[in-house]
């Protein structure tokens, strides 16, 4: 998979980049700069084209998405993370997924699966509307989602399932609102205070 690796100390934690839909894998690097400039990072463009947009899984429309597939590249995905785990010598378990829309839904996916051991997510205007029939256990998880009131993409329903779906399985959740589809500097800096905090 097309991506950029930046060591910047040793031993550091690890940001996994996940961009929005017709995003590349350096749209969320100054994100990460301001978010920890400590932090080592594993930024992904997604293998997937939709009418010539990098994406991470495809679907049918919107909000639609074709589960069969979201399924394979969550697993294409995370394979792809431990390899470059074992290739550049970090631990999965160091790992920050830090998604934007359709990379903070295949960073759910990656949650989810019972083989991963991710246990925090910076996740913007996320989207993942099917009932999931897992029980993964995710207690020893945090996450910190920033979702969208009057988003014309994803309705506030869908944004309180996505809280569910971390809280049900026992995961810490931060969350907090901002206006439409988008990761505006106040959602960044409220994510920054949460990792450092």
């Amino acid at each position: 998979m097309k991506h950029i690796y930046n060591e910047t100390k040793k031993g550091a934690p690890v940001f996994v980049l996940l961009h929005g839909t017709g995003g590349t894998e350096h749209d969320l690097l100054p994100l990460a700069g301001m978010l920890n400039p400590e932090y080592n990072v594993l930024s992904i463009r997604g293998n997937v084209s939709e009418n010539g947009m990098n994406r991470y899984f495809k679907r049918h429309g919107e909000g639609q998405y074709d589960l069969e597939d979201l399924e394979f590249r969550g697993g294409e995905l995370h394979d792809f993370i431990t390899e470059a785990s074992e290739e550049h010598g970090f631990n999965p378990e160091d790992v920050v997924l830090v998604g934007f829309s359709n990379g903070a839904n295949i960073a759910i996916n990656l949650m989810l699966r019972e083989s991963a051991k991710y246990k925090k997510a910076i996740l913007f205007a996320p989207l993942y509307p099917m009932t999931l029939q897992d029980s993964k256990d995710l207690a020893d998880a945090e996450v910190f989602l920033s979702l969208g009131k009057g988003d014309p993409i994803v309705p506030e329903d869908e944004s309180v399932r996505v809280v569910g779906i971390f809280e049900d399985r026992g995961a810490d959740v931060t969350t907090t609102w901002v206006h439409g589809h988008s990761l505006p500097q106040e959602a960044a800096e409220k994510a920054k205070e949460w990792l450092n905090g």
